[in-house]
């Protein structure tokens, strides 16, 4: 009960001292800022400075209150009156950081769990009170990977459920078959929570759409949903193909994988050589005995199996079954697969290069619908040209999920916004949607506050004279007008992104990082890199640039210290601390963990709310970070990827295509949160906008050499065009 009661104390405190605004901001951000401060654990500090650590800044960015000082009032205000705790004088305990940081630092199952740590005076634990404790963690860490079990189990019984990705040739007879798909009042919900209510939505055929909206607003889900032909008003007949997992590693080839995708074809190819063996068969046996000698019933066999052949035949010329091959290999080329790739088995490729393998199968099958979820992630600058270019000529409906501006505004005719539960259709790239939705809301806005206006206007008269009996029949006439009036819903915005890379507070002097003739190569193979001589200091702003498997990711672990050269010198100041970023880097975090306990577990000692406070600073507020990691979606799990590589204050951050999952508001955060940070950039990426934003030079890797390019990213695209 005092537990209860503390909550209600705590909610009304907060609504009281923060007023009309706590009504203003998003409710996740206020029921975030109760639950930090009711928490029996939550020590307060002297004058409220525990509270302003934990929540400061939250207040300033979310609008609650004006500015630093305002916040700390505030919070002096909100210890008084809801802290029961005295401080203890905690002791905040930092790891200094010398080697940089990877995302797969002490998170796996197996390991050992992280010592406790008293973080405040007071009389020693018992072993008893230990071994509670360490049973309680071990009970909780069995409830969220039987939960994490249950819900890989979910995912493999839905993708199961997906249909069978093959080319459908069809007899001819279909007519219109697929085309125009109308979609009307649907609704989307998982683990019961409502994803998209009464959507509805018209696909024309032949037209391209861009389906945006932020992390975790549903967009892979719906896709899921169309691709299962789960919603109504989607044709039975219709053929959709949703482009999410990478093919299976086997022993087939990257080609053969594409071509076995035509069922009919491989069927019918392997009929016909099983019947001309037969027929061969036949011949040789025909030389040796005469035909008036034949057994009865041979010849019309024979006649049997010369018709099966010729209808075979035609059939093959009509689905066009001697270019597949051609067009097949044109695709993975086209995707950056050289002759002898095309021939190598897809367990020998890695996951980026197999998902490359379901994009080619998936284009080679042009499916009535396709769905590409983030096609570009996997792509160097190369195949996403090439894409971009096929794509433009694709004569069927597509829908593409993409955080990458440039390729939005060159595929896309139509843009479908996912924002609030709604489906929202604008004509047009993503540009002119911005355009138009920035004009919508500013007309709706507009109208809002005019709306308002009004009924203020009305209201005020009906409240002075309500009571007039002279008045009486005017009042009665407002109170009609003001109900035909009706209301204009107020713009509801989404709260703002931020990337806050953290200012480090010493500054090693240079050099920070240099090569001197230095080599690469990894063992028993020739050499990568040849004589490298180059310097990285707190002031650059870099990104490489070239094909992938030119070795762009094994430089930054050159750089980064994970490997050495095979001769010359590397030199790292001792005191330079380095951030990694893996693209790969949902690979090392534990699904079953919430971001929180992923903190705590890559940080002991530090106390909860200044983890609480650092994740809230990339967005991870409230219940996200309160949530298994298997949930989040997959930019989500980045920005929890950000918030621990920045937690120490890095002096230089090693990015490797950090835009990969990101929705388009959170490149645009990234971009500016880049643009702020005092220390060195060095990127690896293909995302124009990104690059353009937040880097002043461009590095080209080929051919075992790095070198300036001096130009802009346009003119290194306009470059790789001409060549």
């Amino acid at each position: 009960m005092a537990a209860v009661n503390g909550e209600v104390k705590a909610e009304a405190v907060v609504r009281e001292v923060l007023g009309r605004r706590a009504e203003e901001v998003d409710t996740t951000i206020i029921e975030y800022i109760i639950n930090v401060l009711q928490d029996e654990t939550f020590d307060f500090g002297l004058k409220g400075e525990g509270a302003f650590d934990a929540v400061g800044d939250l207040l300033v960015d979310s609008g609650c209150v004006e500015d630093e000082p305002e916040a700390r009032l505030v919070c002096g205000i909100l210890s008084e009156r809801i802290g029961t705790h005295e401080q203890k004088g905690t002791k905040e305990v930092v790891r200094s950081l010398r080697t940089p940081v990877r995302m797969y630092d002490g998170l796996r199952q197996d390991e050992s769990p992280p010592k406790v740590v008293d973080t405040q005076d007071g009389p020693p634990m018992s072993e008893h009170d230990r071994a509670k404790i360490e049973r309680r963690k071990r009970k909780e860490d069995r409830q969220r990977e039987a939960a994490y079990q249950s819900h890989l189990e979910e995912m493999k019984a839905t993708m199961e459920g997906m249909p069978v990705a093959c080319v459908h040739h069809g007899t001819g007879d279909e007519g219109s078959a697929a085309r125009d798909i109308h979609m009307e009042n649907f609704n989307i919900s998982v683990g019961g929570r409502d994803l998209i209510k009464d959507g509805s939505v018209t696909l024309s055929y032949g037209r391209h759409y861009g389906l945006i909206g932020r992390n975790g607003t549903g967009k892979t889900t719906l896709l899921r949903h169309m691709a299962m032909h789960a919603i109504d008003g989607i044709p039975k007949y219709c053929q959709i193909l949703h482009v999410e997992q990478e093919v299976v590693g086997d022993n087939i080839t990257a080609l053969n994988c594409v071509l076995n995708s035509d069922i009919e074809r491989t069927q019918l190819l392997e009929e016909e050589s099983r019947l001309v063996a037969l027929q061969r068969e036949a011949e040789k046996d025909g030389a040796a005995v005469q035909n008036d000698m034949k057994p009865k019933g041979a010849n019309e066999e024979k006649d049997n199996v010369s018709e099966r052949l010729t209808q075979i035949y035609k059939r093959l010329e009509y689905i066009d079954a001697y270019s597949a091959e051609a067009r097949a290999a044109s695709i993975l080329a086209g995707l950056s697969f050289t002759p002898e790739m095309q021939h190598m088995p897809t367990k020998s490729f890695s996951g980026g290069w197999r998902m490359r393998i379901a994009l080619a199968r998936a284009l080679f099958i042009e499916p009535d619908l396709l769905l590409l979820d983030e096609p570009t992630n996997h792509l160097d600058l190369h195949a996403v040209l090439w894409l971009e270019t096929y794509l433009l000529k694709w004569p069927k409906t597509l829908i593409v999920v993409s955080h990458a501006r440039e390729f939005l505004n060159t595929v896309v005719t139509d843009i479908l916004h996912l924002h609030g539960q709604k489906l929202t259709a604008y004509k047009g790239d993503y540009d002119t949607f911005e355009r138009t939705r920035d004009e919508r809301l500013r007309n709706q806005q507009k109208a809002f506050e005019s709306n308002e206006r009004t009924r203020a206007h009305m209201q005020a008269f009906i409240d002075k004279f309500r009571y007039n009996a002279k008045r009486a029949s005017l009042v009665q006439s407002r109170i009609k007008a003001l109900d035909r009036v009706g209301h204009v819903d107020a713009v509801v915005n989404d709260p703002d992104y931020k990337f806050e890379f953290p200012t480090p507070e010493d500054r090693p002097s240079a050099p920070i990082i240099s090569f001197s003739d230095a080599s690469f190569g990894y063992a028993g193979g020739p050499l990568l890199f040849k004589n490298l001589n180059f310097g990285i200091d707190l002031d650059s702003r870099l990104s490489m640039v070239g094909p992938n498997g030119i070795g762009k990711s094994t430089l930054l672990k050159l750089i980064s210290g994970d490997l050495q050269p095979s001769s010359g010198t590397v030199f790292r100041s001792a005191k330079v601390r380095m951030a990694v970023f893996s693209q790969h880097h949902v690979d090392g975090l534990d699904l079953s963990n919430t971001p929180l306990l992923y903190m705590m577990r890559c940080f002991p000692g530090v106390v909860e709310q200044k983890l609480r406070a650092h994740l809230g600073s990339f967005g991870i507020t409230g219940n996200l970070a309160l949530q298994p990691m298997y949930t989040l979606s997959g930019g989500q799990k980045s920005r929890v990827a950000f918030a621990k590589i920045t937690f120490n204050k890095p002096h230089i951050l090693l990015l490797d295509e950090p835009s990969n999952h990101l929705d388009l508001d959170a490149v645009e955060a990234l971009i500016q949160g880049l643009v702020l940070f005092q220390g060195g950039v060095l990127m690896v990426s293909h995302d124009e906008h990104l690059i353009s934003g937040s880097v002043d030079e461009l590095w080209a890797v080929s051919q075992g050499r790095v070198t300036p390019f001096h130009g802009t990213f346009q003119d290194y695209k306009k470059s790789l065009k001409a060549a």
